[in-house]
C-alpha cells in the first residue's frame, strides 16, 4: 500500500472536515483505502459512516491520540444503486 492516499484534516475547519472526508470516501474504488489523520477521536464520523454505508466500508484504527488520532478508511463494495 506504498501508493495509499493520506488526508489530514487537522487544519481544515471542522465543519468542511466531513465532507472532505466523505468526497475522499466516494472517490474510492472498491478494495482502495485512505488514511484520515485527525486531531481528535474520530468515533463520530465512524457511526455516520456505520448508519450511512453499512457494508461497504471497513475501518481500521491506526493511532489513537492523545494528539493524533489516524483510521484507515477502505471502501469494500462498489456503492448501491
Amino acid at each position: 500500500m506504498t501508493d495509499e492516499q493520506t488526508l489530514d484534516v487537522r487544519n481544515e475547519i471542522p465543519k468542511r472536515r466531513h465532507e472532505l472526508i466523505f468526497e475522499h470516501y466516494f472517490a474510492l474504488a472498491a478494495g482502495e483505502s485512505f488514511l484520515l489523520v485527525n486531531d481528535h477521536d474520530p468515533k463520530p464520523l465512524y457511526y455516520q459512516f456505520a448508519a450511512e454505508h453499512e457494508g461497504q466500508f471497513s475501518w481500521e484504527p491506526v493511532d489513537q491520540g492523545p494528539e493524533v488520532w489516524s483510521v484507515r478508511i477502505g471502501r469494500t463494495a462498489a456503492p448501491s444503486a
